[in-house]
């Protein structure tokens, strides 16, 4: 991705533009990288208001040096930005999650 000021940031050159099949997003975070969201979303400011991606897959900034925030501009690879693409351990909550899913299902006839 080249620095742009434009509203239509740059895509990894590995991300296909066309949205996932089915209803809602699908938001992956690629190594070292920004956070890809393809599909149906809405994407808001804290105060609610909606920003027009102007596509429908978009690359959100994830090192914060991005001059288009909330969008990627490829700023880091030069700031030398390094995060994994998947969590390095479960997150406490969604392992709660799936075992309060489990005993509920347990309790069906």
């Amino acid at each position: 991705m080249s620095p742009s000021l434009s509203a239509e940031p740059d895509l990894p050159d590995d991300v296909a533009g066309e949205p996932a099949s089915g209803s809602g997003a699908t938001i992956t975070p690629y190594r070292d990288g920004p956070l890809i969201v393809r599909g149906d979303f809405r994407l808001v400011d804290q105060d609610g208001a909606e920003i027009d991606p102007g596509r429908d897959t978009i690359a959100l900034c994830r090192c914060g040096k991005s001059g288009i925030k909330p969008f990627c501009d490829g700023t880091h690879k030069r700031s030398g930005f390094s995060a994994p693409s998947a969590p390095s351990r479960p997150r406490p909550a969604a392992q709660i999650l799936r075992q309060a899913r489990g005993r509920a299902g347990d309790d069906r006839p």
